[in-house]
């Protein structure tokens, strides 16, 4: 039985491990060929062994206009085309209001929202006959915590380059839309200094496994979401429901 996304070529951003990896696997289940998009080589390449020839890895700086495109232009080149692009890259670090210099807000905004819209940029260029566009923002774009103010205002960003790639994208035939993970179960989690101090406190039952999220996304890339774009979708267990 084919998978719901057989025929399809992916590009997944921060592919190499967490959410992103999860992603890789997910899509390539479903049928999809995918590029793994990644600083880190050698673990891309071995994420693209243990799925074979679905899966071509390739290193990426996202937050190199160059380096996107060429990546962008590898995948097509390999796969013949281009379907759907997931902006999974994400970089979030801590200091306080008053500590944040200019270069610490760009060096966080160049990976966090505009390499996102540099691969919106792209697809739009390569997706000819139509595509599906899944950024992955955070519930910080709603709600947040002290001490990541450049990691939410990206990710906040981020569902307003979702709106407004779902208009644009219409006439094409491109969907966008966007999710929105809660506490997952990944480094990025439990390597947070305000977890580590006990300012923010997460109960593990309301922490969600990479594969969760890549369960959504993969539905959003997929014709079952055919008349979903501008979406913003929560998977986080709750978490935003909370008052």
């Amino acid at each position: 039985m084919a998978g719901r996304l057989e025929g399809k070529v992916a590009i997944v951003t921060g592919a190499a491990g967490g959410i992103g990896a999860a992603t890789v696997r997910r899509l390539a289940a479903d049928g999809a060929r995918v590029a793994i998009a990644d600083l880190d080589q050698g673990r891309a390449a071995e994420l693209a062994r243990s799925i074979g020839d679905q899966a071509l890895p390739l290193v990426c700086n996202v937050a190199d206009e160059t380096a996107v495109a060429a990546c962008v232009a590898a995948t097509v080149e390999h796969f013949g085309r281009l379907d759907v692009v997931v902006n999974n890259a994400g970089l979030m670090t801590f200091k306080s209001l008053g500590d944040w210099t200019a270069d610490d807000w760009h060096k966080v905004l160049a990976v966090d929202l505009v390499g996102a819209a540099m691969f919106v940029r792209e697809a739009f260029r390569h997706m000819t006959g139509g595509g599906a566009v899944v950024n992955v923002a955070s519930v910080h774009a709603e709600r947040t915590t002290a001490s990541c103010a450049p990691y939410s205002a990206a990710k906040a960003a981020m569902l307003s380059l979702t709106r407004t790639a779902a208009i644009e994208g219409k006439a094409r035939q491109i969907r966008a839309n966007a999710v929105l993970p809660g506490a997952v179960d990944t480094p990025m989690l439990w390597e947070n200094p305000n977890l580590k101090s006990g300012a923010e406190k997460i109960e593990r039952a309301d922490v969600g496994q990479p594969e969760d999220i890549a369960a959504a996304i993969a539905f959003l890339a997929s014709d079952d979401a055919r008349f979903i774009t501008g979406a913003a979708l929560a998977v986080d267990g709750g978490r935003l429901a909370q008052l």
